[in-house]
């Protein structure tokens, strides 16, 4: 067992003060700017701020600079790196509570899903939101219904969303085509999940039952800096995209029925 004299877990001490845990509630819904974070904690900037720099320091948060405004940055939370945290936080107790640190698991076909629906949304609809939908409902085995649509859909459906998805999951979406988000004006949805900047700014709110969830992933299209780079960018952008939807799985298995 651990001594008294040992040094407080990294964890335990970045999450016990009572705003940066307030901080990394809101992150794990979904990312937000800082301007978000203030209004939802009720805090001053240079405290959110000053908070935000420990999270990442502490490798708990991560940021990246918004596609749609250069000057404005989205704040995430690394699920993965938490459970692994709080893992070893609990081995620092105690031996017998070392556990290993694990995403949640894709759920059997013998799962029985809510009657929810989900949209996904970004520009093209040709890589991030496809990508998106092609994978939970993978993961939920077609138990949740799911849509995805962009502001302003290609022509097709990018290559190497296809490949990717192929290889790696054995998913084929060849034959998908981008929709318009008009094209869903109307329907009702449980989730609306925007993985795109330029997109959330544009996204229409499809009622106020609709719970908003934004997931600031780069266009990997336009990630690479050459033809070769593309490959692995969209490698990239599908494991980010992926982890995002196995830690939504739970949050989805507990959401109650809409009832009309």
């Amino acid at each position: 067992m651990a001594s008294s004299s040992e040094a407080v877990p990294e964890f335990v001490r970045l999450a016990a003060h009572p705003l940066r845990w307030r901080l990394l509630t809101e992150l794990a819904v979904g990312d937000l700017r800082v301007r978000e974070l203030m209004a939802l904690v009720e805090a001053p900037q240079n405290l959110v701020s000053y908070h935000l720099r420990l999270l990442r320091e502490g490798g708990l948060v991560a940021v990246t600079r918004s596609s749609f405004d250069g000057r404005d940055s989205y704040y995430r939370l690394d699920l993965d790196r938490c459970a692994q945290a709080l893992a070893d936080a609990g081995a620092a107790l105690h031996p017998a509570l070392r556990r290993a640190a694990t995403p949640p698991p894709s759920p059997d076909g013998r799962q029985r899903w809510p009657r929810l629906a989900v949209l996904f949304v970004c520009t093209g609809n040709s890589a991030r939101s496809p990508i998106a939908e092609a994978l939970l409902r993978h993961h939920t085995t077609g138990g949740v219904t799911v849509t995805s649509a962009g502001s302003r859909p290609k022509a097709r459906v990018h290559p190497h969303a296809v490949q990717v998805l192929r290889e790696r999951y054995g998913i084929d979406i060849a034959g998908r085509q981008p929709r318009h988000l008009d094209t869903l004006r109307g329907r009702r949805f449980d989730y609306v999940i925007t993985l795109c900047d330029r997109a959330r700014e544009v996204c229409p709110g499809f009622g106020d039952h609709a719970r908003r969830v934004h997931w600031s992933i780069p266009d990997p299209a336009t990630a690479g800096r050459s033809e070769q780079d593309s490959p692995a960018a969209f490698g990239h952008a599908t494991a980010d995209i992926d982890a995002r939807v196995r830690h939504l799985l739970p949050v989805l298995a507990q959401t109650p029925e809409a009832h009309s």
